[in-house]
């Protein structure tokens, strides 16, 4: 026959021997501290990344550029106007991010693939637009994919998960470094270099020096020839079913315009476009190398292991 406890100290044991006995295990002070700080935190509100105002705008830059790659083939005032509108926002959803305290990795991969894609988008239409120079075109949208997309990724995983790709050692890379440290310098490349290839695409639509069929008839054609570049036409819709097709693109270039201020922006802009070409190259090789280093590396650990 087993004695009742007594003290308080007693029942205290007899207490915790009967939870050790069911299989639960006591709890101490600091567990219950955590759990009570881990019930405070999922308490506050959970901020949506998504909803962020720079984000929004990255958003409404996508918007944008889709709303310009559609008009891009026919109307090329209207697609100016909405590309140039897309990359002006890409200056100021920077400013917002810092003045609202928004800046988020999301944030700042949105503005980047935004970027990429629209560029290549525009470097795709001119390929098009003069095949001849097709492979400059195509050479221009790998160099700028890669050289980013490596540069992110060494970044990544030789600095870190927390590293900004802007960061960049001037011991590493001095020309990186002032690229990326000037924000002068910075957005009058990204500014000049977009500046250029929409310079080259309305050039397409005016200029007879870059594209001489663009107004000239065909030889000996008939005055209601079918033949796409002859400006003797009929409706447009009685000869193409589909308004994209390249019958329809060359009436629209047709539809000439101006070219004089195409052509000045061209020229402006061409010195600090190549200039970005040129911090494209060596991006890709500082990155390169920067990822051998560390292979390097990895290999000389697995080896003393």
């Amino acid at each position: 026959m087993s004695s009742e406890p007594r003290t308080r100290g007693q029942k205290a044991a007899r207490r915790e021997e009967s939870e050790g006995g069911n299989g639960v295990a006591p709890t101490s002070k600091s567990a219950r501290s955590n759990q009570s700080s881990d019930v405070v935190e999922s308490e506050e509100p959970r901020e949506n990344i998504f909803l962020f105002w720079p984000n929004l705008i990255g958003y409404s830059r996508v918007v944008l550029a889709v709303a310009a790659l559609y008009y891009m083939p026919l109307h090329p005032r209207t697609c100016s106007i909405l590309y140039t509108v897309s990359c002006t926002l890409d200056a100021l959803d920077g400013h917002v991010a810092r003045k609202c305290d928004q800046s988020t990795s999301f944030g700042a991969v949105l503005d980047m693939v935004t970027d990429r894609c629209t560029t290549a988008c525009l470097l795709v239409f001119l390929s098009s637009a003069w095949p001849r120079w097709a492979i400059v075109f195509q050479i221009l949208i790998s160099l700028d994919l890669a050289s980013h997309w490596i540069h992110m990724y060494a970044t990544l995983t030789m600095g870190g998960s927390g590293s900004s790709h802007k960061n960049v050692e001037a011991s590493r890379s001095w020309v990186l470094h002032q690229y990326y440290t000037n924000k002068n310098l910075l957005t009058a490349c990204c500014v000049m270099n977009e500046a250029f290839f929409i310079g080259l695409y309305l050039l397409s639509f005016s200029s007879p020096i870059l594209s001489p069929s663009l107004l000239q008839p065909v030889p000996d054609a008939q005055p209601l020839s079918a033949q796409p570049g002859n400006p003797a036409h009929p409706v447009p819709a009685s000869l193409f079913s589909s308004p994209w097709s390249a019958g329809a693109l060359e009436l629209a270039r047709a539809n000439k315009i101006d070219s004089t201020l195409p052509w000045a922006v061209t020229l402006i802009a061409f010195p600090l476009m190549a200039f970005k070409q040129f911090v494209n190259v060596i991006q890709l090789i500082h990155a390169s190398k920067w990822l051998a280093e560390g292979d390097i590396q990895a290999r000389r650990n697995r080896k003393k292991a």
